[in-house]
């Protein structure tokens, strides 16, 4: 193989393939990045068996090949080269790289025992890339972290029709997107549980493209797989990954929040809030919010070390002059910074039921408007010390 390309491509195509790299592989092999050249095309790849990801990109092609050498190394190489043009020689033996005054030689791995790549299944469909990386960025801060609870740590995707929606939950707070996009077949209805961070990932790098292809195989569970395929900033991309197996869980009810108090704030004003008054929060300890008829009063406290507090002006429904003294909630305060973080409105519109069930949070346009319903975000309460 005999290449000539473009220092920053090189470089961009390198980093999203070498991202599906295992950190610690279980076969030597599967640390290999496989470079392909032909047609004017370089393609690279990466596959750990359970997600692969692929890349190919315009190059000067002097001579076809194809060869495998450390994904690690070549992407901290290309990340470190000057802003000229690379050029890649390689034989069985060995892969080497110029690019100006700097030369580089990588050991060849052996082509023969990298693994087939699995192939990219049927389109589903096709969604905006910038609305699908938008709505995937809003749910995923729901999303377990607990890899002993490995259900929890995925989102689950549904197609009904045009309607896709993306749910998430780490068993103390649910977060729910609904998106319009464009199926394949208008009668289209599937499901499927993929991981969260694969997920994230794989739209923020497509975010800037102007769609994303959708693949899901006809056996959405167990053993299915997902694909996606869309454009990076020179390049065109496509991953897969297998989805995750079990019964994810049931929780669209937990949405229907019946409204006994409901507060209206500015969103970045409250986001500010949480964010000072949380310095002086305590490990494990509930943001105290106490609800007022005209402000909520937000605060937080390490024991006597430290004390926080700070009120926010709001439009509160529910609350009398009666009744505000004893109205107040607990919050996690990474869970209600979080929750407030993935809005995008100006306001935010919180519906409470009682001090120890769900909050629902929603975004608002208006602060006199009607809160938006294509996205919802549940938050279990803490119980506060009485």
């Amino acid at each position: 193989m005999r290449i000539r390309i473009d220092r920053d491509k090189l470089a961009e195509a390198v980093a999203w393939a070498a991202r599906s790299l295992p950190a610690r592989p279980t076969v030597p092999i599967l640390a290999g990045l496989l470079v392909k050249a032909s047609n004017g095309q370089v393609t690279l790849s990466s596959f750990d068996y359970e997600t692969s990801a692929q890349v190919s990109v315009e190059a000067q092609v002097f001579e076809d090949g194809e060869t495998l050498v450390s994904g690690k190394l070549l992407d901290a190489i290309s990340r470190s080269l000057r802003n000229l043009p690379v050029s890649v020689v390689s034989d069985a033996v060995k892969a080497e790289l110029e690019c100006g005054p700097s030369r580089f030689t990588l050991q060849a791995l052996p082509v023969s025992e990298y693994p087939a790549l699995p192939e990219m299944p049927a389109s589903t469909g096709t969604i905006e890339a910038s609305v699908f990386d938008a709505a995937v960025k809003q749910v995923i801060p729901a999303a377990g972290k607990d890899e002993l609870l490995p259900i929890y740590t995925g989102v689950r995707i549904e197609i009904d029709g045009d309607t896709l929606s993306l749910l998430a939950t780490d068993r103390y707070r649910m977060a729910l997107k609904e998106i319009k996009w464009h199926p394949t077949a208008t009668s289209e209805v599937a499901a499927a549980i993929v991981p969260a961070k694969v997920l994230g990932e794989t739209a923020h790098a497509m975010g800037a493209g102007e769609e994303i292809v959708v693949s899901l195989s006809a056996n959405s569970l167990g053993d299915g797989l997902i694909g996606f395929a869309g454009d990076g900033p020179n390049s065109k991309r496509q991953l897969t990954t297998r989805l995750l197996d079990g019964e994810f869980p049931k929780f669209r009810h937990l949405m229907d929040v019946k409204a006994n108090i409901v507060v209206r704030a500015k969103t970045e004003e409250i986001i500010a809030a949480v964010k000072r008054v949380s310095l002086v929060a305590e490990r494990n300890t509930a943001l105290r919010m106490t609800i007022l008829e005209q402000q909520v009063i937000l605060e937080a406290a390490t024991g006597d070390q430290a004390q926080g507090s700070e009120a926010i002006e709001a439009v509160v429904e529910g609350v009398s002059a009666e009744t505000e003294t004893t109205t107040a909630v607990g919050f996690n305060p990474g869970y209600l910074g979080d929750a407030l973080g993935a809005l995008d409105t100006p306001y935010v519109h919180f519906t409470f039921t009682a001090p120890g069930q769900p909050c629902l949070l929603q975004g608002l346009n208006d602060i006199d408007g009607s809160p938006e319903s294509d996205y919802k975000h549940v938050i279990m309460l803490m119980r506060l010390p009485s």
